[in-house]
């Protein structure tokens, strides 16, 4: 399922690599991994979230940077989008699933695959179909935390959601929230997070 807005639940793939120690109040500072981010208001607002974040897992905000423990780098952004087809309209949709694969025979008599309905593969469309298209973004959020002395790799992170808005003010702080379910997480395994809608 898409992630669609503010009232539904939000899904991400997680993959976390760390060899993170405990946390034990090490102070922080937090840099853009992209120069094309360094400076932005918008960057301010994530890095500000981000860093909420950061002292509730047991970090400490630098109050000099240049004195911080740790350097956390992100990097975000939202592609530009994949068009995606299929059937709706009146009457059952035999054609549209979710996953690939073969299906019993259809509502026509026709057997069917499994996946996005092709409108032309069974002679165009019937009286009871339409075809309706939609755009699905893919937004991507990645973290790493160095050492601040001698740049040690001590934590890898890459969180990705696919979702029918490209706002980044949407995509951004939900994939720093998907990011920090069980952090650090184990090393090496890929997860699936699901947030709960905010409440109102």
């Amino acid at each position: 399922m898409l992630t669609a807005g503010c009232a539904e639940r939000f899904k991400a793939d997680v993959a976390r690599f760390q060899q993170l120690p405990p946390a034990q109040g090490q102070s922080f500072t937090i840099v853009a991994d992209d120069p094309r981010l360094a400076g932005g208001l918008e960057f301010g607002q994530y890095a500000a979230h981000l860093a909420q974040k950061l002292s509730g897992a047991g970090y400490v905000a630098a109050s000099d940077a240049a004195k911080a423990d740790l350097v956390v780098k992100m990097r975000y952004g939202v592609d530009g989008g994949r068009e995606r087809v299929r059937s709706s309209g009146f009457g059952p949709d035999p054609f549209y699933r979710g996953y690939a694969g073969y299906g019993r025979y259809g509502y026509w008599g026709h057997p069917y695959r499994w996946g996005f309905y092709d409108p032309f593969l069974f002679g165009g469309l019937s009286s009871y179909n339409a075809v309706e298209s939609y755009t699905v973004y893919t937004g991507t959020l990645e973290l790493k935390i160095d050492r601040a002395n001698g740049g040690q790799r001590l934590f890898e992170g890459k969180a990705e959601a696919q979702s029918l808005s490209n706002k980044q003010t949407y995509l951004v702080p939900n994939l720093i929230d998907a990011m920090f379910v069980n952090f650090p997480g184990t090393s090496g395994e890929t997860v699936k997070i699901t947030l709960a809608p905010e409440k109102k």
